[in-house]
């Protein structure tokens, strides 16, 4: 989260030029809005199912979706944020609040897709002590402090910045202020250890277990050897892809401001400016994804969503059953008359 604590203004620093990837972020942020919009909703009825039958899987599953159509509703901020030019036309208060949202948003992600693969882990590997667990209740509890931990985090670093800053105001940039400070540094080195790698070594470990418990196993059939293998490496691949880019560029700068002269690392951030714009953008996919990936591949889910539609279906075709019916009626008592 950049700072906007510093004395200098932004072009003494980093020059925001009108940027040539500007209609590839706004892409990015549209696609990942209709994307993450469409899925997040049509995922909601399968969840519900899921919250009624005291399914863990589902809290978590909920707990995701919240955080995601947080996010979704500030992206049309964004998306007019880059069709300006990097101008922010709206009130200071609003981004703050996009801000917030959206790293927020970033690290509820990263924390629950790795309390489902710790639960998912426990169900494979202590099948009959998980069954006397109560998974539900504690599942509420875990998201429940995610969010307040997570939260409380931020509230915390943006309470120490200066969103009102005088050469930010004159420039209209809305969290794009350089050089970083000390504390942003620091901090950054923290998101990147606990916030990042530490859930992604837990995410490797527990999958790798899985897979091995799987492999081993004669009750199972190939084909679902095969899927459970699939959605290990897919889940890893997409965290990677969202979210590793972003934080890799991220470590890169914090290195950077801490270990380079003022001259040498303004030009270094001149230089991964649009790299570090385009893992930002990057990294929002993710609320597209994670319904994709903990609901689709669910087989409960798939029969609430299977069974929602052709509830929907069937109710449809009686409609238009009883349509047909009355109109026929209708027409034979007018013959009649």
């Amino acid at each position: 989260m950049e700072s906007r604590q510093n004395q200098t203004s932004n072009q003494t620093c980093v020059n925001i030029e009108i940027s040539p990837v500007n209609n590839f972020l706004m892409a990015i942020y549209i696609i990942a809005l209709v994307m993450g919009l469409t899925f997040n909703l049509l995922t909601a009825w399968p969840i519900v199912q899921q919250i009624r039958n005291k399914n863990a899987l589902g809290v978590y599953l909920l707990s995701l979706s919240i955080s995601d159509l947080l996010y979704i509703l500030t992206m049309p901020m964004w998306i007019h944020y880059y069709h300006h030019n990097h101008k922010w036309t709206f009130s200071w208060d609003l981004c703050k609040l996009a801000g917030f949202i959206y790293y927020s948003n970033m690290y509820i992600s990263i924390y629950l897709l790795c309390c489902i693969s710790i639960d998912r882990c426990l169900v494979v590997t202590f099948p009959l002590k998980v069954k006397t667990f109560h998974r539900f209740r504690y599942a509420c509890v875990i998201c429940g402090l995610v969010y307040v931990l997570v939260m409380s985090a931020h509230v915390v670093v943006l309470r120490s910045e200066n969103l009102s800053d005088q050469s930010d105001v004159n420039q209209q940039r809305c969290y794009e202020t350089y050089p970083m400070t000390k504390t942003v540094a620091f901090f950054n080195f923290l998101r990147v250890a606990i916030g990042f790698l530490l859930p992604l070594l837990i995410q490797a470990i527990c999958y790798c277990q899985i897979l091995s418990k799987v492999q081993r196993s004669r009750g199972l059939d190939v084909q679902t050897k095969r899927k459970v293998r699939l959605l290990s490496v897919a889940v890893i691949a997409i965290f990677s892809t969202c979210f590793a880019p972003y934080h890799f560029l991220l470590l890169l700068r914090s290195f950077a401001f801490t270990m380079m002269d003022r001259t040498n690392y303004c030009l270094y951030e001149q230089t991964l400016y649009i790299s570090f714009s385009c893992t930002l953008a990057l990294s929002s996919i993710n609320g597209a994804l994670d319904p994709l990936l903990y609901v689709l591949v669910s087989r409960d889910v798939r029969e609430n969503m299977h069974w929602c539609c052709w509830h929907k279906r069937q109710n449809f075709q009686q409609g238009l059953n009883i349509f047909s019916i009355s109109k026929w009626r209708t027409r034979t008592e007018n013959l009649e008359n």
